[in-house]
């Protein structure tokens, strides 16, 4: 299957996780709306597993959450468990066999898995479970988490999974559902979020704070790298399985993955978004007539932009948020317009202005360089261009769509060779040391800076050996 989507300016992550535990709940009607606040982590497909302590009955399917459930929930009598998933494809082709949860029945009943992150050894164990006998339904590494639970000798489900865990590496954010129990891990790297929050009689896991806000739930505390919590009739209770991890949460949760009203391991995402834009005005040191965003991960640092360096801020650019999903065009003429359905210039706000326009990435050039392009167009005079991260000069292996380096324009060009590819009169990075000092509030001051600075957390992955190409357990052109 080829990659159809318009390659853009973006890092795309996998996905989001859901999962709650309640006797008193509308397990699935939670589980519907928590998706929903997590919707910009992926929006390629959704899926929702509830159970009642009998039966366990899953749906899922391509498209956005209202798109999936647009008829009806998973429906069973009594349901008290339910897990949800939406996904952006980093391992495993976009298809609907490769959607979450995944659920299966094995010797101990049945289990029901979401995954967030990438296993960086997914691709030895498979080849390794193969050879002995294992059969493999989807492309996606998360059911090698699934198999090693299955295949597990350990008495309890519990040690089943810290056996599975044991064996995988990379990053993983799990919800795991059987007929009595909610389970949640985070991997002792915490390099994706996972949070715990309480709602009348039960719990609920979520990877971001928001989802929480959403169903109306309490958030209690973040669930620790290398930790797992366990909810069934007795409560919650949780245990440390992993403590020897670097713990290195990913700094793109607050550059741009995560909604600006959570909050991600005592930092507010908002808060440190706009501290990213006041320390690139005073790093730039730029004066303009204006500041603009690229809506909507630009326009918190925008705003931080404008507060901190007097300059006003406007909307010159306006977003389409009814378009879904964007494909590759088969000609130039098509190409532009699909970024033109994307976004729009406010001819009246830029015109005779010189403009500075803030947005929190440039990973592949192309769709910045349109924009710049788009932004002339409509009468501006000067355009500067604004990045509240650091150059993107490595790849990701831990469940981000930039895990082959050629990809990446900061690899190969330096910042005036990207100035001239884009178009723009100047352009600027936010610095390391700016990035970090945005941060004050995380509580976990190691975080994970790879795709800057090339120090990963443990060993260092290669790209051959965990994936080079999301297709790692298929050949494109074949599904």
């Amino acid at each position: 299957m080829t990659n159809q989507f318009l390659e853009n300016d973006k890092m795309q992550e996998e996905c989001g996780v859901f999962g709650i535990y309640s006797r008193q709940e509308n397990v699935a009607l939670n589980t519907y709306w928590g998706l929903y606040a997590l919707q910009h982590r992926g929006q390629e497909s959704a899926g929702i597993a509830v159970t009642n302590g009998t039966w366990m009955d899953v749906s899922r399917g391509m498209g956005l959450v209202s798109e999936v459930f647009r008829h009806q929930l998973p429906n069973l009598p009594e349901q008290n468990i339910a897990i949800g998933h939406v996904r952006y494809s980093t391992t495993g082709s976009s298809s609907l066999m490769n959607t979450q949860p995944l659920m299966v029945k094995y010797s101990g009943g049945h289990i029901s898995l979401a995954h967030n992150g990438n296993l960086t050894n997914a691709s030895v164990l498979r080849t390794k479970m193969e050879e002995e006998g294992s059969i493999f339904q989807t492309t996606i590494d998360s059911e090698v988490i699934v198999n090693l639970i299955a295949r597990s000798r350990k008495a309890t489900l519990e040690e089943k999974i810290l056996e599975s865990l044991s064996q995988i590496e990379g990053a993983y954010c799990l919800v795991i559902m059987t007929e009595e129990k909610l389970i949640g891990v985070r991997d002792p790297n915490g390099l994706r979020p996972l949070c715990i929050g309480k709602l009348n009689d039960g719990f609920v896991i979520s990877s971001e704070s928001c989802a929480l806000d959403t169903v109306g739930a309490e958030f209690l505390r973040d669930i620790e790298p290398g930790e797992m919590v366990v909810i069934d009739n007795n409560g919650l209770r949780a245990q440390h399985f992993d403590a020897h991890g670097t713990q290195s949460l990913c700094v793109f949760e607050y550059i741009y993955f995560a909604r600006p009203d959570s909050i991600i391991d005592g930092q507010s995402v908002y808060q440190a978004r706009f501290e990213m834009g006041r320390a690139l005005a005073r790093q730039s040191g730029l004066k303009a007539d204006l500041v603009i965003s690229v809506p909507d991960s630009g326009t918190t640092a925008a705003l931080g932009f404008s507060h901190e360096s007097g300059i006003l801020f406007a909307e010159g650019l306006i977003k389409n948020r009814y378009i879904g999903r964007t494909f590759i065009q088969p000609d130039q003429k098509s190409r532009d317009l699909s970024v033109k359905i994307k976004l729009n210039a406010v001819k009246s706000v830029v015109k005779g202005k010189s403009v500075i326009m803030v947005d929190d990435s440039i990973v592949r050039g192309t769709t910045s360089g349109k924009i710049v392009r788009m932004i002339r167009e409509a009468g501006a005079t000067e355009v500067h261009m604004c990045v509240s991260s650091p150059p993107i000069m490595y790849p990701c292996y831990y469940g981000i769509d930039t895990s082959v380096r050629k990809e990446l324009i900061a690899a190969s060009k330096m910042v005036e060779e990207i100035r001239e590819f884009i178009g723009a009169d100047s352009l600027h990075y936010l610095s390391m040391e700016g990035l970090a000092g945005s941060l004050p509030k995380v509580k976990y001051k190691n975080m994970c800076y790879a795709c800057f600075n090339s120090e990963y957390p443990g060993s260092k992955p290669c790209e051959q050996s965990c994936g080079g190409s999301k297709y790692v357990f298929e050949q494109e052109g074949t599904l």
